[in-house]
């Protein structure tokens, strides 16, 4: 049995248990705002989508413009949830340890998010300077700009490289760059953002609830 050259890790909801955190965060500012927005909806529309794409969404779909107040008034809150409540995903870091290949992660979220998140959990170790943020592409997911930056970053050519995701708009942009997904539905948020039923549809290379079997599913794909 063979690895992936290069397996690529989003890293809210597939590194940390941050979805249900960051959900809460939005739901509350857009209340604030004056543009009261469920859970269901959150997941439904912004899952794994970058900042730009999410305000665009806002914009077009809401008729809300959040503000650079906004804006830092979330990420106050959110980095001050995930100081406190933020814990990584179950049995990810032995995952990680466990592949004998490169590693990265390659996330929508602003790079001084994924840093926090990373080093709060001690996951950061295991990647070392290998982080890539939305902000360093053009185009966010769905769109494959960012595992295919990924990729040539890290020297290592698509079809060689794995994914590791838990989003549509993450699951839909590994596959636009050619690269297999395996899709992690085991975060809290799986259940409310009925992750499995909704992403089973895209057809990955397979449907994960537990991190610890992902070196076996990675070497019975490759």
């Amino acid at each position: 049995m063979a690895w992936p050259g290069l397996v690529i890790f989003d890293c809210d909801g597939v590194l940390v248990d941050s979805e249900p955190i960051s959900t809460e965060v939005l739901a509350e500012v857009l209340a604030e705002a004056g543009c009261p927005v469920d859970a269901a909806t959150i997941y439904d529309r912004f899952l794994g989508r970058s900042l730009t794409s999410t305000l665009q969404v806002l914009r077009d779909d809401f008729a809300m413009e959040l503000t650079e107040a906004h804006l830092a008034q979330m990420r106050e809150k959110l980095y001050a949830r995930f100081r406190t409540d933020l814990r990584p995903i179950a049995g990810v870091a032995e995952a990680i340890r466990a592949l004998p290949c490169k590693v990265c992660v390659a996330s929508s979220s602003q790079p001084e998010r994924i840093r926090l998140s990373l080093d709060l959990t001690g996951l950061a170790p295991l990647f070392g300077p290998h982080v890539f943020s939305a902000t360093m592409v053009e185009r966010g997911k769905p769109f494959p700009d960012l595992f295919l930056h990924a990729a040539r970053e890290m020297g290592v050519a698509p079809e060689a490289c794995a994914v590791v995701e838990d989003s549509l708009a993450g699951v839909s942009a590994a596959q636009a760059a050619g690269m297999p997904v395996f899709a992690f539905t085991g975060g809290g948020h799986a259940g409310p953002a009925r992750l499995a039923d909704r992403i089973r549809p895209l057809g990955p290379a397979a449907l994960l609830d537990k991190m610890r079997d992902l070196p076996d599913s990675l070497q019975a794909q490759f």
